[in-house]
């Protein structure tokens, strides 16, 4: 058994992974795989480079791939919501945003506009008998509470077919509210009373009663009534009798779950067993449905899922890649997804989905897919990120996912022990050096209207200045420590070419490299990414949203041309070294004064592509100043650290290290393997030894002289 068998990963796959040359589970693997066997929801928080694909690919294929096995053995049948105890909450007879937990006694809603209901899974019936039971508010929101037949909209009393109590203390009945009782609020308990021997509706609040609250109508007496909620951003607890109830019973009553044989109605609405027909699945109708950032990012999940399945036959697991970029005609046919049979809704690295404007996209997916599957299964969400405290990032869970578990390994953005990250400040009134560039190096452009000269000591001439002088740090730091492969990010696509020309220029193929970003064609960035992988070319040049999760084994260095002006993107910038506990070193390059740089907001019509507008956005223009010292600043205050500076020579002192430090391969040891702990501690255990004796003896005399 190998050590993901462990955590309940099916052999086949064990076996992928071994071949793999993956010897033990992620921490964030250890914690996430089960969560999902088990069908939760999950939030995944971890470092970059900690294993988050492989702790949702992992999980899902496999479900994946038994739920096609059982259907193509004859063995799906009942559904998954079905509950052998009848009276829980409605798997599949409720809203859209409406969760209900896997007991099927809590329930909750995070949509902020609308009401979604629900109703139980079983009711009561014969126009005889008087049944109880209680609600709890459990979160601040709006909510009703009452009782409904089958047949009542899930807006609880907005027919006449419902009878609702709100906690704004109005009573609610074919969209008539009036006031009833008193309001109430977060851990008030709601009784709700059915006696149908008078055909009334009444209820009680914290074990007092409020009254008569409707008179039923004789036509409907006779029908099946549901315990039934509706809710707009609110959470409540239900206790149908099969535990002690918070207040007394009210005389005459009795619990529903103690309702006769006899009188007792099944939820049409719930829905029986699925068909094998039903569950067969259909052509373009995946399992799962996994959400990237970037194409290289969903390349990289769908590779990993390719060598997971490895050994997975009959039924075979097919896969789909589905990215931007390619032709039409292509992927028209592929393109049309059908997301009725959807079991499994990720989305990796959100945070980056969030900030490129994915969130309509998210949200019109989701309601898309059936909340529940037909075999009974409930959709299942994993959100995962290396940054996954941002607001935005968590009003999104809170809205989409079920009660989600969180596996939270990192806690705010930290940096790993394994990465030395260093700054050096770019001087440009120091250093002079600048003067005798201009003639070879290329800019950016956006100085081209300014007047800037050798001598002169403007803003824009000392901007101008520490563009120059940035391409010659990056190769000072590439030199000083004999860089054969690393990652460069650049803060532009335009930054990105100006630097592979000035380095292809200056070396040739001592400096071999590649560019990686959104300007470039899919194909020509795949190529370039697939040579930097195989060693083919020595340094990678890409923004921040190309590189986006890219895992690039035994990374050493990474060189930041311009700091970043988004903290978490730092932390996902460095993460790309320090991987699979082997060193990494980042050196980011940092201006002293202000640098202009472009700026192409939503005024601009053609977001930056051949537009070369120089004035400033204050003015309508599609530059502006760029403060690195502030960036600097905000990261060190985010990361509560003070980032080591070195100078110009970009020699970084190894004492941190004690100086046993191979940049790209595993710390050496320093003396805590088995032999050398064991000498360690030889001295020790002879003195507790020793120690141990003389307590020993000095006991024996003491309770000998006792005696």
């Amino acid at each position: 058994m190998t050590a993901f068998e462990e955590f309940g990963v099916m052999p086949e796959i064990g076996q992928a992974i071994d071949e793999m040359e993956w010897m033990l589970p992620t921490d964030v693997q250890a914690e996430a795989i089960p969560l999902i066997l088990g069908g939760g929801d999950v939030l995944m928080a971890a470092e970059t480079g900690s294993g988050k694909t492989g702790a949702f690919c992992l999980p899902i294929l496999q479900i994946v791939w038994e739920t096609l096995r059982d259907i193509k053995e004859g063995k799906a049948g009942k559904p998954v919501g079905h509950k052998a105890k009848p009276w829980t909450l409605s798997f599949t007879d409720r809203g859209n945003a409406m969760a209900v937990t896997p007991d099927g006694l809590r329930c909750q809603s995070r949509e902020f506009k609308e009401w979604h209901g629900c109703r139980a899974s079983t009711g009561v019936r014969g126009g005889k008998g008087k049944y109880y039971y209680e609600a709890t508010v459990t979160d601040e929101g709006l909510c009703r509470v009452g009782w409904s037949t089958e047949i009542a909209a899930l807006d609880l009393g907005t027919d006449r077919f419902g009878f609702g109590f709100g906690g704004t203390g109005k009573k609610s009945n074919c969209k008539q509210f009036d006031n009833y009782g008193e309001a109430f609020g977060k851990c008030d308990v709601i009784g709700c009373c059915l006696d149908l021997d008078r055909g009334e509706v009444s209820f009680t609040k914290n074990g007092v009663s409020l009254g008569v609250a409707f008179r039923i109508d004789g036509n409907i007496k006779g029908g099946s009534f549901f315990p039934a909620v509706v809710l707009k951003n609110a959470e409540m607890s239900f206790n149908f009798g099969e535990t002690d109830f918070k207040h007394p019973v009210p005389e005459g009553f009795v619990a529903v779950c103690k309702v006769a044989h006899d009188n007792l109605a099944v939820n049409p609405n719930t829905g029986g067993e699925a068909s094998t027909q039903d569950l067969k699945p259909k052509p373009n109708a995946p399992q799962a449905l996994v959400i990237e950032p970037s194409r290289e990012l969903a390349e990289q999940t769908f590779n990993q899922i390719q060598k997971f399945k490895k050994h997975l036959k009959d039924p075979d697991v097919r896969e789909l890649l589905l990215i931007g970029g390619v032709n039409i005609k292509e992927q028209m046919e592929q393109r049309l997804r059908l997301l009725t049979n959807c079991k499994f809704f990720v989305l990796d690295e959100a945070d980056g989905l969030l900030k490129q404007g994915y969130t309509e996209l998210i949200e019109r997916l989701h309601k898309q897919i059936p909340k529940i599957t037909a075999d009974g299964r409930r959709l299942q969400m994993v959100v995962c990120s290396a940054t996954l405290h941002s607001f935005e990032v968590k009003k999104l869970a809170e809205r989409l996912m079920h009660f989600p578990t969180w596996v939270d390994l990192k806690g705010e953005d930290a940096v790993p022990e394994t990465v030395h990250h260093v700054v050096c400040m770019v001087d440009p009134q120091k250093d002079a050096s600048w003067q005798a560039m201009r003639a070879h190096v290329t800019t950016d452009g956006v100085h081209a209207k300014d007047n800037v000269r050798p001598g002169s000591n403007t803003a824009e001439t000392l901007s101008e200045a520490i563009k120059m002088l940035k391409g010659e740090y990056t190769l000072r730091a590439i030199n000083e420590h004999q860089m054969d492969r690393a990652i460069i990010f650049c803060r532009t696509k335009l930054d990105c070419d100006n630097l592979e020309r000035y380095l292809r220029q200056v070396g040739g193929q001592k400096y071999s490299c590649v560019c990686l970003h959104g300007d470039r064609k899919p194909q020509e960035r795949k190529a370039n990414l697939e040579k930097f992988k195989a060693k083919q070319v020595k340094f990678l040049i890409c923004t921040d949203v190309a590189a986006r999760g890219l895992d690039v084994t035994g990374l050493p260095f990474i060189i930041n041309v311009t700091l970043p002006d988004e903290k978490s993107n730092y932390v996902h910038r460095i993460g790309r070294v320090g991987r699979a506990e082997r060193m990494g070193l980042a050196i980011s390059l940092v201006a002293t004064v202000p640098e202009k740089v472009w700026y192409h907001g939503q005024w601009c019509s053609s977001r930056g592509k051949n537009c070369w507008n120089t004035q400033l956005t204050d003015v309508k223009g599609c530059c502006m100043w760029y403060d690195e010292k502030m960036y600097l600043a905000e990261i060190e205050d985010h990361l509560n650290v003070t980032i080591q500076q070195v100078d110009k020579d970009l020699k970084v002192p190894m004492n941190d290290f004690d100086g046993k430090v191979t940049y790209g391969e595993k710390r050496l040891n320093t003396g805590t393997g088995y032999k050398d702990h064991v000498e360690q501690l030889t001295p020790v255990v002879k003195e507790l030894a020793r120690l141990e004796r003389e307590a020993q003896v000095l006991y024996n005399k003491r309770f000998l002289v006792a005696q």
